[in-house]
């Protein structure tokens, strides 16, 4: 077909034809509204296939997520563990030495999580519930109550998940100690026999 202008496309369609075809609409209108029916099928049919690829690719991502978690979390202990054998003494030349291996390769590692998008959780500043876990609460007097003094295990988040944790002990008010409450009860008791 040439290159024809829409105009006189529709000029055509517009003008009584003298022979009918069998089995054809008998109207302009009725043809007008079969190309608009085709029409709506296909902007429906392309409408669903977009939402059935971001459905598909939804599905995919959380496939990866639930394949990855353990994964990760088990590479976590490894990390851990790389960090215990570090904190142990190096009292000779060769232990000196092994420690400085055994520093790259928890280096190489936690440089791979980084790559994965696992960060370590901030436990500096107030306790975060939805961050933190309290395994203990220590009496302070130079601390705020409520606020992390120390890190037992450290907590890390992939993708805005939380892999673990963080593991933490809490400052807490610094109350009377029990030999100091037990003598100013026996005092007032004392006191109130006299």
């Amino acid at each position: 077909m040439e290159d024809t202008p829409r105009e006189e496309i529709d000029e055509k369609l517009d003008a009584p034809s003298s022979e009918e075809t069998p089995g054809a609409p008998e109207t302009l209108e009725g043809l007008r509204s079969e190309r608009d029916e085709y029409l709506a099928l296909w902007k429906r049919a392309q409408a669903d296939y977009k939402n059935l690829r971001r459905r598909a690719l939804a599905e995919l991502e959380a496939g990866v997520r639930a394949g990855m978690l353990p994964l990760l979390e088990n590479l976590l202990l490894v990390l851990d563990h790389l960090d215990m054998a570090l904190a142990a003494p190096t009292p000779s030349e060769d232990a000196k030495n092994f420690a400085v291996g055994v520093q790259m390769t928890r280096d190489q590692l936690q440089a791979a999580l980084e790559r994965e998008d696992v960060s370590e959780i901030e436990t500096g500043g107030p306790f975060d519930p939805e961050l933190h876990q309290a395994v203990a609460t220590v009496p302070s007097e130079t601390t705020e109550p409520g606020s992390i003094v120390e890190t037992v295990r450290k907590g890390y988040t992939w993708r805005e998940t939380i892999l673990r944790h963080a593991q933490v002990r809490v400052a807490a008010a610094v109350a009377a100690t029990e030999g100091e409450s037990q003598g100013s009860e026996s005092d007032e008791i004392e006191a109130g026999r006299d």
